[in-house]
């Protein structure tokens, strides 16, 4: 059975992509740990990140770099955090998110109700800060 983001990537649910290439997509999550909080997936469903093929990685903490310094970019933040859980969606994700101090690395901390409109303006924000650094 495909995982939800098979779905996302698919198009069979909606979701607010800031990047898509051959390989890798990202896309805001709707339960954000900061505005921005993005995640970088695969489109091939690879559950656990440590199967991954090693040059696959790569290109999705490529990709997690550049997401990161559009996110910083976007929000006025220093520093992007990174965390691969592993425990929501069983399909590799690497979630990325400005940071301004620890706390905003708190799973327990997510808006679990965002309004679209602010959902909207991050995808925005952060497709404009990536088209300014590419």
């Amino acid at each position: 059975m495909a995982t939800v983001f098979t779905k996302i990537i698919n198009g069979e649910i909606p979701g607010r992509f800031v990047y898509e290439d051959d390989d890798i997509v990202a896309f805001l999550t709707i339960e954000p740990m900061t505005p921005g909080h993005t995640l970088v997936v695969p489109r091939a469903e690879i559950d656990n990140w440590q199967d991954i093929e090693p040059a696959v990685f790569g290109r999705v903490m490529e990709v997690a770099q550049l997401i990161g310094k559009a996110v910083c970019q976007a929000f006025g933040a220093e520093r992007s955090g990174v965390i691969i859980a592993g425990l929501e969606v069983p399909h590799l994700h690497v979630h990325v998110f400005p940071a301004r101090d620890l706390s905003d690395f708190g799973f327990a901390n997510v808006d679990r109700n965002p309004s679209p409109q602010s959902l909207d303006e991050a995808q925005s924000k952060i497709k404009a800060a990536l088209a300014a650094l590419t």
